[in-house]
């Protein structure tokens, strides 16, 4: 079960153990770690088996077509004619902690796989070229037509999932966000904005292992 035990306190705050410090707040980038709040690991979404990773689809170097494509070990490709390195490394992707002033929290319900009709956090990926803020505020622009009008840096996790029959790694980085007005509206890979009180967040209900422990990091700070 990875909802997190325990009754509402104020403001819909959910509560567990020493985590009643919570004081209730409805400050937007109030969220400040508790030192007894580890990060929360959870078991991977599915068993992934070898027929989604790197080696199995990566089978010709992409500088000079050779076949002698080979892996070095699970993360490093080497062409044996030309000599060309490859590297698969984790893509940088960027979420959005957005709360109204009765302390709830704005999640998103997927349009699009993977995990379509899940709950997520607002953002994607971060483009060629962008800082991770340029991204978020276009992310935010682009999904919810509002405007990011002050960001601050929260946490980050690793997330990996299947999409195409490939394993897709990224490093999703959550930022606590103040917007020039409240979002009501949503792209076309958005189905529809939720907004929820802490305590009644199941984490078992979000689509990915990063946006659980970022809500669950959420949940265990004071605010």
């Amino acid at each position: 079960q990875l909802a997190v035990p325990g009754a509402c306190g104020p403001n819909g705050v959910q509560v567990t153990g020493p985590a009643d410090a919570y004081r209730g707040k409805r400050a937007m980038n109030a969220f400040l770690p508790l030192s007894f709040a580890p990060p929360i690991t959870y078991k991977k979404m599915q068993d992934i088996d070898s027929s989604s990773e790197p080696l199995a689809f990566l089978h010709f170097c992409p500088h000079c077509g050779s076949d002698k494509f080979a892996a070095v070990s699970s993360r490093e490709f080497k062409c044996g004619d030309c000599g060309f390195d490859f590297f698969v490394n984790s893509a940088a992707a960027v979420v959005a902690i957005i709360t109204d002033e009765d302390g709830r929290i704005m999640l998103t319900r997927r349009a699009r796989e993977p995990r379509k009709g899940w709950l997520d956090l607002p953002g994607g990926f971060v483009d060629p070229g962008e800082s991770a803020e340029e991204a978020l505020r276009r992310e935010i622009r682009e999904e919810l037509e509002v405007e990011v009008t002050h960001s601050e840096f929260f946490c980050s996790y690793p997330n990996e999932y299947i999409y195409s029959n490939y394993k897709v790694r990224t490093t999703d980085l959550a930022f606590v966000c103040e917007t020039d007005k409240v979002p009501t509206l949503c792209a076309d890979d958005v189905e529809e904005i939720v907004w929820m009180r802490r305590c009644d967040i199941d984490l078992d209900k979000i689509a990915f292992t990063s946006i659980r422990n970022i809500l669950a990091k959420v949940l265990a700070s004071r605010a």
